[in-house]
């Protein structure tokens, strides 16, 4: 029998091993993490609606209307008409024909990825794409070739020498990076080369865009430019579950094909009802987006002032350079020490030799949070590798 402890041993030495937090109480900043209060910067909330209280209030008073549980999938009795009001909802938000509601992001990737593709087609993956992506390509049997992060040239170079249908699929905001596609430069080779562009943007929808509609529309492309995009309702949406939207016959297409969508059991109907109300919000809510980059300009400018390495990310994710996985782990205790929550972030997240602290911010964060967790870095600077620390940058 293979040796499963002798394996979790070696994560631990190599600086790879994994827990888990148990935390009190709704998901906000200033939370309780394994019985002890943390200022969090880890959380994908970017606009502190997953403990709004009028999103609470819709699903309270959406419950007695329409039960909790989904109790059966979508082709069967499951597709409740808050179900169909979200997607619609969806739809209109991201100005597309069509939505489709899945469970979680995840399952939205495979399922759209795997019935899109399959065996005797081509799928061309970023090499910085999320693993759902990644398990999305493997599940769909397709050809699946990776090109270098944000190469246009290379993937266009790629397309023209390969016949058959060929699927494009990329992260619109990537995870870890926090960078934003070449989305434009993407779609024109795609309609160059007769390729289906497939944006995943969990990380730009409610976030980038006009009225938070995602880094798609950011762009100024239009459903024929990006037909499918998926996003997650769980990051700055603040409730659960994911979507695609696109045309009519692909949506159409997916209830056929997407098994990730035709045998899991639709998710709670109320939860539909309060997503539909945080999209009103985002939707009405500039001056949430611009806090945000307020925050994000104040951060980015205390941290380099410091002499930490940054990339080069205008969205809530901002990652801190380290490299080494032990070092890594060891900032980020040290962070907690001092009451911040940090994640260190290691491979096989990112790549070799390229472990971080992903600082996340949120609109609910305020400028005396931002500076209280540029203090802690400013006592922690020390423990970086000699590689890992810039020239203090002055502001």
């Amino acid at each position: 029998m293979r040796d499963f402890g002798a394996e979790i041993e070696q994560r631990k030495q190599a600086g790879l091993y994994r827990t888990r937090r148990l935390v009190s109480g709704p998901q906000k900043p200033e939370l309780i993490a394994d019985g002890k209060p943390l200022l969090s910067f880890c959380s994908n909330d970017y606009l502190g609606l997953a403990n709004h209280a009028g999103n609470i209030s819709v699903l309270s008073e959406a419950l007695p209307e329409t039960g909790l549980g989904g109790a059966a999938s979508h082709l069967v009795c499951g597709h409740h008409d808050a179900h169909h009001q979200l997607e619609q909802r969806l739809a209109e938000f991201t100005q597309r024909s069509s939505a489709l509601f899945f469970s979680t992001g995840y399952m939205a990737n495979m399922g759209v990825i795997s019935a899109l593709a399959g065996r005797g087609d081509t799928i061309f993956s970023d090499r910085l794409n999320h693993a759902s992506i990644i398990d999305g390509c493997v599940l769909s049997r397709a050809k699946v070739r990776r090109y270098a992060h944000g190469d246009v040239s290379a993937l266009e170079a790629m397309l023209a020498e390969t016949s058959g249908h060929k699927l494009v699929v990329t992260d619109g905001v990537f995870s870890m990076d926090g960078d934003v596609a070449p989305l434009k430069e993407l779609a024109r080779v795609c309609k160059a080369h007769d390729a289906l562009l497939v944006v995943d943007d969990a990380h730009g929808i409610g976030v980038l865009g006009p009225q938070g509609r995602g880094s798609v529309l950011e762009t100024g492309l239009s459903e024929a430019d990006a037909p499918v995009l998926i996003g997650t309702l769980g990051k700055a949406v603040g409730t659960s579950g994911a979507f695609v939207a696109g045309p009519e016959v692909l949506m159409d297409y997916l209830v056929q094909k997407a098994r990730t969508y035709i045998y899991t059991t639709a998710m709670p109907p109320a939860l539909a009802k309060a997503t539909c109300a945080s999209i009103d919000l985002i939707e009405q809510d500039d001056a949430r987006r611009s806090h945000l980059q307020a925050l994000i300009a104040r951060f980015r400018a205390g941290a380099q002032e410091l002499g930490y390495q940054l990339m080069p990310s205008y969205t809530p994710i901002q990652p801190i350079m380290v490299g080494d996985n032990h070092a890594a782990l060891a900032l980020s205790r040290a962070l907690e020490e001092q009451g911040i929550l940090v994640t260190a972030i290691r491979p096989p997240t990112v790549p070799e030799g390229e472990a971080r602290l992903r600082v996340t911010l949120s609109a609910a964060h305020s400028e005396a949070q931002v500076d209280r967790l540029l203090q802690a870095l400013a006592q922690c600077r020390s423990l970086l590798p000699e590689q890992a620390v810039q020239e203090p940058v002055a502001v």
